[in-house]
């Protein structure tokens, strides 16, 4: 069996990238191990290395589920935030037939500017395929929204929208991001208890999700989420009127005020849940 290593992070769900995976597929028996450097944010946006280091977990999440569905066997990790340290410790690691190394155009990547293609072909002796993934101007193989929740996450409605918005795409990936609602000790628990249950409500209907837990300020939060994923769209769910610390705070406003794509809010009712700052 073949065993390619896929060298990616904001590319990861290129159409070219998945395509060049498709036809390695399609001639012989093939195993993907995907590496996805944890890199830094661009410069002056302050975000925590725990949330770098997810999100990148995040995008292997949904590549990988991706590629099951398509029918092809792979692993994935995140990898040191220089990427050609990343690639050199999976290579030592696992010792790939070829290696796939998916970059921006060369005006915005910063890979090229460091010669990372030459440098992993110099030091492995492998063969190393470059891949460019033009995000700004090529389609992606999946539409992808951006969802921002907390209390609201239980809400019948919310899974009935993402169904609906799957139906309507096609091919579809929703990242999921649950602010942390408070400093305390225990948010961090809390907001992962949250995600986890509606991560498992997303994948028992079908649905290709994963995601974090983010900053406690919610648009704290969606900013950085801009930042660290190519989205097509956001979502943003929060409880009704005065009940809602997000609607008070204008979260829809101030996001899409900076949002490059569209952002549509749902208000979900939840009964139960008490009258506090989040959602």
């Amino acid at each position: 069996m073949k065993e390619v290593l896929v060298v990616a992070n904001r590319t990861l769900a290129g159409a070219k990238l998945l395509q060049a995976v498709r036809d390695r597929a399609a001639a012989e028996e093939l195993r993907v191990r995907l590496i996805v450097p944890a890199t830094n944010p661009s410069a002056g946006l302050v975000i925590y290395d725990e949330a770098v280091r997810e999100s990148a977990q995040v995008r292997i999440d949904l590549a990988l589920s991706a590629l099951a569905q398509e029918g092809i066997s792979a692993t994935g990790e995140v990898g040191d935030s220089d990427a050609f340290l990343a690639t050199m410790d999976a290579i030592a690691t696992r010792r790939p037939d070829e290696v796939i190394v998916s970059t921006h155009p060369v005006a915005s990547s910063g890979w090229l500017r460091r010669d990372l293609i030459e440098r992993i072909r110099s030091a492995s002796g492998l063969p190393v395929d470059h891949v460019v993934v033009d995000l700004e101007h090529e389609p992606s193989s999946y539409t992808s929204t951006l969802v921002l929740a907390s209390q609201t996450l239980r809400g019948e409605q919310l899974l009935e929208r993402l169904q609906a918005k799957a139906a309507q795409t096609g091919p579809h990936l929703f990242i999921i991001v649950v602010p942390q609602e408070d400093g305390s000790g225990d948010a961090p628990r809390r907001a992962r208890a949250r995600l986890a249950d509606v991560l498992d409500r997303l994948h028992n209907a079908g649905l290709l999700a994963s995601g974090m837990i983010g900053d406690p300020d919610p648009y704290t939060a969606a900013v950085n989420a801009l930042e660290l994923f190519r989205v097509d769209d956001v979502l943003i769910s929060t409880l009704p009127g005065e009940r809602s610390g997000w609607l008070r705070a204008q979260l829809i406003e101030r996001v899409r005020g900076v949002s490059p794509v569209p952002v549509e809010h749902i208000v979900i009712d939840v009964a139960t849940a008490p009258a506090v700052a989040g959602a």
